[in-house]
């Protein structure tokens, strides 16, 4: 017997996750949403994860797409995060910057760094499906603070000052 999902959840919002935002073209213009479930799978070959609820709308219009790309958000891009996470948003729409990447995955702007994937598989788990993407290319991009999501909330995770040596 497992626990509950509301017992589930209750437990794991003092973890905190990283957050990014997955963008794809879709068959109508391009898709995106925020994304606290990425994960790194494997470095060779570079594998990364992320999980996708079955009801999610963003879902249904990338599930068919072959590439699409993972954005870290730094702790500036908070308001990113909370359009990308808001039903019925016009999340392509200013103030969000972006332009069109290889294979038509949109690129957000001002992200610490991005990953390019293409599909390497889709896995129906529970209530989400869990997409693997193998890794074609990674950019580096604005240096800053990170941004994660605990206690229901979007929080800045400074940069360490170097140690000293």
């Amino acid at each position: 017997m497992t626990v509950g999902a509301t017992a589930l959840r209750s437990v794991l919002r003092a973890h905190p996750s990283g957050v990014t935002v997955l963008t794809a073209p879709g068959p109508s213009g391009p898709v995106g949403v925020t994304v606290t479930s990425f994960t790194s799978i494997s470095a060779e070959p570079a594998l990364i994860a992320v999980a996708l609820a079955d009801t999610s709308t963003t879902w249904r219009k990338l599930a068919h797409s072959e590439h699409f790309a993972i954005h870290l958000l730094g702790a500036d891009q908070a308001a990113t995060a909370l359009r990308f996470a808001t039903p019925g948003a016009d999340r392509f729409a200013p103030p969000t910057a972006w332009h069109t990447g290889p294979y038509g995955v949109p690129y957000l702007g001002g992200c610490p760094g991005r990953l390019l994937c293409s599909r390497h598989s889709t896995v129906r788990l529970g209530d989400h499906h869990l997409l693997v993407g193998a890794v074609e290319q990674v950019e580096h991009g604005e240096q800053g603070d990170g941004l994660v999501h605990r206690h229901g909330s979007l929080q800045p995770v400074p940069t360490p000052l170097p140690a000293r040596t």
